[in-house]
Parts: C-alpha cells; structure tokens; sequence
C-alpha cells in the first residue's frame, strides 16, 4: 500500500493551515525566521533542511535566496535524513492517510485520524489538505502547514504558506532536497 501523505495535525482544518487570514493558534510561536528573497535571481536550485534547527535553507546556485522556519516529524514519526531529490508536485495535494471523519455535512465527527482507525458510524475519512506539496519520498514532502514552534507532524516538512509557495514555483522534479540531523 502506498501512503501518499504523512503529517495532519490535531485540531481542525483551519489550524493545521495555519488559521483564518495566516494567523496560527494561540499559543503558535510568531514566525521571525522566514524570508524569501530568490525572485529574479537565476540558476539551479537546491533545499538544505537541518531537524535540529527546524529550518529550510533555498539556494540557487550556491547562493542562499531563502530560510524558512519548518515543522518536522515528530517522535516516532522522523522526517528522514539523507539525500533526496523532489519526485512530485502537487498544488493541491491530500493526504490519503491522516485527516478527520467527518459526517455527510461536512461536519468534523473525530480529527486528527489514520484512515485505519476505526469509523464512527454515519462518517467518512477527508484527508488532510497539504498545499504546495513537493514530495521526496514515499509518504513525505514539503508543504504548507501548522507550525507550532517543535517538531509535530507525522514525518512531513512543513512551513509557512508564503514560503511553500515560493518553494512550489522555484523547485522542479529533480531539485536536490538533503536533510541534515
């Protein structure tokens, strides 16, 4: 069985995205790290993640353009380290594997679920929405999503949305992605 997507968090949708107009929940950490500043600048690119920093590092050709604050796997849910390259995108990718049951309305019945869980009577699983997703492999990639200031998702990279945009637009299939402890 492939997994196609590893990282919803608790709570409704709207604070795994980072809540209504970008603000995140009480209590989230104010992002003071992210910037992008690659747009016009030309040559190949490249992403450097370090898990002890929870930070992203985007570079073209050599030359650091980008940092963003991140997100990663959680205990016993590790974002992989090693050396990858992007293998899909997705604009609007969902996950096929956490998310919530919800009822025929549309109502969140139980968040935060593995679609193996059992299902309350009368629902059905939503995957998690993962935008801007840049896969690297098997059930883990680089999307937008709830930060909370600590490693919390179920293996994903995740970051500011501006940032995953950014990210989305300048990295290819093939982007060298190396992941750092």
């Amino acid at each position: 069985m492939l997994l196609l997507g590893a990282c919803e968090e608790s709570g409704p949708p709207v604070q795994y995205l980072g809540g209504a107009a970008g603000f995140g929940p009480s209590g989230a950490p104010q992002d003071t790290v992210s910037y992008w500043d690659g747009d016009g600048i030309g040559g190949k690119p490249s992403v450097k993640i370090s898990l002890g920093e929870q930070r992203a590092y985007f570079y073209k050709s050599g030359l650091l353009v980008g940092i963003s604050q991140l997100s990663t796997g959680r205990e016993g849910l590790i974002t992989p380290a090693g050396h990858f390259s992007i293998i899909q995108k997705d604009i609007n990718h969902v996950s096929t594997k956490y998310g919530d049951f919800v009822d025929d309305a549309d109502n969140v019945v139980k968040a935060n679920v593995s679609v193996d869980e059992k299902k309350p009577p009368g629902t059905h699983f939503k995957g998690a929405p993962m935008p801007y997703f840049m896969r690297i492999v098997d059930g883990v990639g680089m999307h937008a999503g709830y930060l909370p200031g600590y490693p919390a998702s179920h293996g994903c990279i995740r970051m500011p949305e501006f940032m995953a945009e950014n990210f989305f637009k300048t990295v290819s299939t093939g982007t060298p992605v190396t992941i750092t402890n």
